[in-house]
């Protein structure tokens, strides 16, 4: 089991199933939330217990974005009408046992930084 905080430490969550394959968004939205790529692993949202508050903000109509209300850390995304929650892997308090898998978005990633860890990317 995954256990992690926002950095004020007011939300905690746990992940009690196997998350899938990180992933590594590069998108404008996840840029400007985690000032670089946000890297996150997803469960279905049935194995992940949260606790504290969070507030929910819908930048677009397809996704959802969770965030701690008080230390403004980007904690969760949930996309419309999926079943599946992806959760920080930089809240999780310790090692994640997870690997990156894919980088999205990568035709909007920042020109300060190159991704060279010959993991798949898609534009």
């Amino acid at each position: 089991m995954l256990e992690g905080s926002c950095a004020c430490g007011k939300v905690h969550f746990k992940v009690t199933g196997q998350p899938r394959g990180a992933t590594a968004c590069h998108c404008s939205q996840c840029r400007k939330m985690a000032g670089i790529a946000w890297a996150s692993a997803d469960v279905p949202e049935d194995q992940l217990r949260i606790e504290g508050p969070v507030h929910w903000l819908s930048l677009t109509d397809a996704a959802r974005r969770g965030i701690c209300p008080d230390c403004g850390a980007f904690l969760f995304w949930h996309g419309t009408n999926d079943p599946h929650i992806s959760f920080a892997l930089g809240a999780i308090d310790g090692p994640t046992g997870v690997k990156i898998a894919q980088h999205i978005f990568v035709a909007d990633k920042g020109d300060y930084y190159d991704i060279a860890d010959g993991v798949v990317q898609k534009p």
